[in-house]
């Protein structure tokens, strides 16, 4: 297969879904640029603040990104280019767009609040602790995986105490070093955009030069050198200062700027696969169908292609933790609801580009990565792409290495703050009675939804969990994060025809979503039972069983729920069109 080929015909299909499918949804579910959205109309200087569409972009894109639309990819490509492909393409258009866009949606016309608080509305308030709950659970489990992969990217020893030696050592001292500079420079960015209302595409370019000078000073100056669990012990401080700052002073700026480093890896990913095939030096050497001797080998994953595909490919097809991205932290930013398609279902397929793009790296390296000769999907990633560089500009592949490798780094670092953000707002939804604002709350209550006591648990719990290391969290993620998505279409779903609009797009999707991640979930306590009682696991795998099956039973009983109240909603709607 021409990686060019295969890269332009996605591009073109993602495209035409937009403008076509995307227009389609948003007159169906009567987005109105004229009606006040609530960043305008609770505007708090704190979380409610409108943000000009390109900020917000920048915001939202970054955070939904991380590593996901790169790892998933190329874990899965084991199962061919073909699955992988169909699956980002139908995935990301009539699966990840209609649940982000949805959501999106929904949290605007619910005062910018949560998926819990829509299900209040639609499935009552048992169902909304239940989600909370669940929701809650995934991002410990965000916090937890983000943190250590982050951590690894900055220290100086692994999870497990071994020395990190040779290029790897400078690359991610130069990595912490240049992620330490580019927090200070969004603060500064973020003070003269919101505060001395500096012009914001001149400071747009200034940011970029920012950016470059950053990289720069990161790659030639890099004396801090910590261990893995002190960079989690600074992380932990970091994500409890920035998710509870005001959004202007640190998360508007900082994804704003982020996007800009997405943007370069994304043009930097297409001039690669471009130039390493008209300069003839192309390479793409994923069998179509996959090769079953590899599975559970190198970076790839083990199973079956049903469920392994659909939960692997999360991120460039279709994510949960979107879904309290655009309910949690854009919604109450988003300037106007005209924006909401560009936001949320663009992002979601500008996603799919990236998530194309990994699939073009890996099979430029497809032998080596076989072979074992990567030891992460990052490093795949990163390699592919600077080897097609290095084609046919033999001299930016070392610094292009170093620069892609710095940017799903940053894109890891933003999703960990704003997933602990979000933790935050769930936790304290979670004591928040129908019509009540924290601010109403009293007692036991009124402590625990303090924003700082409530972000200092999640904190404490989230990290602690992520000392343990990344590869002992990662395998729950990926469910996890499926079945909130499963569960998030379903409350839009609900919500939708509660209030009289089409919500038939959301069927096949919704149930289709269930049905992969149970059967995954299964799969998973299944297996982690069985290593723990025969002796092959340690007490990791029966805890992560134990979490398996409480998200089962938490996503039954919502299952359950929202199917009573779609069937109650047929009712209704039969009993007025026979009046």
């Amino acid at each position: 297969m021409n990686a060019a080929v295969l890269l332009i015909i996605s591009i073109v299909v993602l495209a035409v879904g937009y403008v076509l499918y995307g227009g389609w949804l948003a007159k169906q579910w009567g987005v109105d640029p004229s009606r006040k959205t609530p960043a305008h109309e609770l505007e708090d200087g704190l979380d409610y603040v409108p943000a000009k569409a390109p900020v917000l972009m920048g915001h939202h894109f970054s955070s939904i990104a991380g590593a996901g639309p790169i790892n998933g990819p190329i874990q899965a490509a084991v199962f061919g280019w073909v699955p992988v492909l169909l699956w980002v393409l139908i995935g990301g258009i009539f699966f990840g767009g209609v649940h982000d866009f949805g959501a999106l949606f929904a949290s605007l016309r619910h005062k910018g609040q949560s998926i819990g608080e829509i299900i209040d509305d639609s499935m009552g308030k048992t169902a909304k602790k239940l989600f909370i709950t669940f929701g809650y659970l995934t991002l410990l489990l965000v916090v937890a995986a983000f943190s250590s992969i982050v951590a690894s990217t900055f220290g100086i020893t692994t999870a497990a105490g071994a020395a990190v030696e040779g290029a790897t050592l400078a690359a991610n001292q130069s990595t912490a070093m240049i992620s330490i500079l580019f927090i200070l420079l969004a603060i500064v960015f973020g003070f003269f955009v919101y505060r001395k209302n500096a012009p914001i595409g001149i400071s747009s370019v200034i940011g970029c030069v920012g950016i470059i000078a950053v990289v720069f000073i990161g790659l030639n100056f890099h004396p801090i050198a910590l261990t893995y669990n002190a960079w989690m012990w600074i992380l932990g401080a970091y994500i409890l200062i920035a998710s509870v700052t005001p959004v202007w002073i640190l998360l508007q700026p900082r994804d704003y700027l982020s996007s800009f480093l997405l943007y370069f890896m994304i043009a930097a990913g297409i001039i690669a696969i471009i130039g390493s095939v008209v300069t003839g030096n192309s390479s793409f050497a994923i069998p179509a169908m996959g090769d079953a001797a590899l599975k559970g080998t190198g970076v790839f994953t083990t199973g079956t292609a049903f469920p392994a595909l659909f939960v692997t490919i999360a991120c460039g097809a279709i994510s949960g933790f979107h879904s309290l991205v655009s309910s949690g932290t854009t919604a109450k930013q988003l300037d106007n609801e005209k924006d909401a398609k560009p936001v949320a279902f663009g992002s979601m397929l500008i996603e799919c580009v990236v998530a194309v793009i990994s699939l073009c790296a890996v099979g430029f390296v497809w032998v080596a990565a076989a072979n074992g000769d990567y030891a992460s999907p990052t490093q795949v990633f990163a390699g592919g792409l600077s080897a097609m560089i290095g084609s046919f500009a033999p001299g930016a592949q070392n610094m292009m290495y170093q620069l892609l490798i710095l940017a799903v780094s940053v894109f890891c670092l933003t999703s960990l703050d704003t997933a602990t953000r979000l933790a935050r707002y769930m936790f304290q939804e979670f004591f928040v009675e129908n019509g009540q604002t924290v601010k109403d709350l009293t007692g036991y209550k009124k402590v625990l939804a303090n924003p700082y006591v409530a972000t200092a648990i999640t904190v404490v719990l989230g990290v602690s969990l992520g000392m343990t290391g990344y590869t002992k969290i990662w395998p729950l993620f990926g469910a996890a994060n499926q079945l909130l998505a499963a569960i998030g279409l379903l409350a839009v779903c609900t919500w939708l025809g509660a209030v009289g609009k089409n919500n038939k797009m959301f069927y096949i999707p919704m149930v289709f979503m269930l049905a992969v991640t149970i059967c995954s979930l299964v799969q998973t306590i299944q297996a982690k039972l069985t290593a723990y009682n025969s002796g092959a696991a340690d007490v990791w795998a029966l805890i992560q069983a134990l979490i398996a099956i409480l998200l089962v039973v938490l996503s039954v009983i919502l299952a359950v729920i929202g199917a009573k109240t779609l069937i109650q909603q047929f009712k209704n709607k039969d009993k007025k069109e026979a009046a």
